[in-house]
């Protein structure tokens, strides 16, 4: 499949800081490459390195064929973006900040009415369309915004953390927007730090960390980096981990990993489920009582946290995060 975005080898300093250090990305046309990292990665001087904002220092880009540095303009016109806050006219309202935009594009007057009044539709804003901008929710803000970037139909967009700091309600809504824009052809990159958005959205994922990219594959690809499915058993108070080790290592295939001030025990496991369920009855036959067991597959966060030393949300190290893992 042809590549709507093409990125090789770009860096950018800002003073001895090199923010960007070598990117490659390829974008297949109709495709979302998820674009992850922790604060400060370089994900933010990427995309405006993409998106014709600042100049890279070395490498070079095309969108669409277009080249980044040469060719800015035919970029600008392949693209839609929504950045990280809404940017949006709070003094107008939802429609009148569409059709500013669309004039601004030198639609006709009337064409640019009947863009705004679908996105409208599109993205349920109809009701509050006539209101001013800054009497919308956060939610709100963000699909106004998001319908700004689409207003021009871009064959390409960028989204730059698009649901940041939206409750799970409206971030399933705008999930679903991009899922219909895919659906219709649109190419995006999209930089996130919530993983299972991700997870949901993007057909390939690229890691990227001070400035390189340290993973790039499927979801699939890069949880089987970080090993196989595991089971983990907590024990009350007071009982004896040595019995339940002992069934532990029998059923599963490789150490067991054993926490004792949170009476944890894991162990990696070939089978899942049959696992999973030899284990249990292994411990019933034993009479050995346990309060909790769970079959625990990887999941991006532990990829993320493998790959870079820190959760993706909170910046915490890894060993933070396992011991606050062992409490609960």
């Amino acid at each position: 499949m042809p590549e709507a975005i093409h990125a090789e080898g770009l860096v950018k300093h800002f003073g001895d800081v090199r923010a960007v250090d070598g990117v490659d990305l390829d974008v297949p046309q109709g495709t979302v490459l998820g674009l992850l990292g922790p604060n400060g990665a370089g994900k933010s001087t990427t995309v405006r390195i993409l998106t014709t904002l600042l100049m890279p220092d070395a490498g070079h880009a095309t969108v669409l064929g277009a080249d980044v540095v040469k060719d800015p303009d035919a970029v600008r016109r392949s693209l839609g973006m929504a950045g990280q806050f809404a940017a949006v006219d709070e003094y107008l309202t939802g429609r009148e900040n569409l059709q500013l935009i669309g004039r601004l594009y030198q639609l006709r007057k009337r064409d640019a009415a009947d863009r705004a009044a679908q996105l409208l539709t599109l993205l349920d804003l109809t009701d509050a369309a006539d209101r001013p901008a800054k009497t919308y929710s956060g939610g709100m803000r963000r699909r106004l915004d998001l319908a700004a970037a689409m207003l021009m139909k871009p064959p390409v967009m960028v989204l730059d953390e698009p649901t940041s700091g939206l409750d799970p309600t409206s971030r399933q809504v705008l999930w679903d927007i991009i899922r219909a824009m895919v659906a219709d052809g649109t190419t995006l990159l999209l930089t996130t730090q919530y993983l299972e958005e991700a997870d949901q959205l993007a057909d390939a994922i690229c890691v990227i960390d001070h400035g390189r990219v340290i993973a790039y594959g499927t979801g699939d690809e890069l949880k089987a980096r970080v090993g196989s499915e595991r089971v983990e058993l907590v024990l009350p108070e007071g009982e004896d981990l040595t019995g339940a080790s002992l069934v532990m290592a029998s059923e599963g295939q490789g150490d067991v990993s054993i926490d004792e001030r949170a009476r944890k025990l894991i162990v990696p496991v070939s089978d899942g489920s049959r696992s999973l369920g030899g284990i249990i009855r292994r411990l019933d036959e034993l009479d050995v009582p346990f309060d909790d067991i769970a079959l625990r597959r990887p999941t991006l966060d532990d990829v993320f946290i493998t790959l870079t030393g820190r959760s993706a949300d909170t910046g915490e190290s890894a060993e933070d995060v396992r011991v606050k893992e062992s409490v609960k």
